[in-house]
């Protein structure tokens, strides 16, 4: 009777043997990969992916300051559509004798800036939502959009004050004195 048993090494896979042997592996000897008998389910999980980082902090941040912003947005939007009593506060405020009396282009400009408004921080919402959750860092996000939106809203408010007779006075004065 012969013995059927395999020797030492006789199952092993020629990498292995290379290795046993302190030969390096070659990469000609490495067969390609083949595809599998079956093909993947297609509600199979995706490969596991690095999980987004988790920012307590900056999700509670986030958040606060879309809060703070909506409420600002909806006090400072209702008041552009009473475009005069703003316009006659700024003007107390700059220190300028005098109403505004520009309101028939006060009134469209209000409405515009309220819109532009909204819009703005409609617009950093969503963003800062889509960014949260992605697990970016989105803190800043609603600053940068608060700035943004206040400049052109600045800018929308400035037309009808730049036509005021009681406002272009004023400039004309201090024009006057500087000299």
């Amino acid at each position: 009777m012969t013995d059927q048993r395999p020797r030492y090494g006789e199952i092993a896979t020629p990498e292995e043997q290379r290795l046993a042997r302190g030969l390096p592996l070659i990469d000609d000897a490495v067969p390609a990969p083949t595809a599998p008998a079956f093909p993947a389910p297609a509600h199979a999980p995706a490969p596991a992916v690095d999980a987004p980082r988790r920012r307590p902090v900056d999700r509670i941040v986030t958040i606060a300051l879309l809060a703070y912003g909506l409420v600002n947005v909806v006090v400072t939007g209702l008041s552009y559509l009473d475009i005069g009593r703003v316009m006659n506060e700024t003007m107390s405020i700059l220190g300028i004798e005098g109403e505004f009396t520009n309101y028939a282009m006060g009134r469209p400009w209000g409405t515009i800036a309220a819109i532009v408004l909204v819009l703005g921080w409609c617009i950093t919402a969503a963003l800062s939502i889509r960014r949260l959750r992605r697990g970016r860092l989105t803190w800043w996000l609603p600053v940068v959009g608060a700035i943004v939106t206040v400049i052109v809203v600045s800018l929308c408010l400035a037309v009808p004050m730049m036509n005021d007779p009681a406002f272009l006075a004023y400039l004309e004065q201090t024009a006057g004195t500087v000299r």
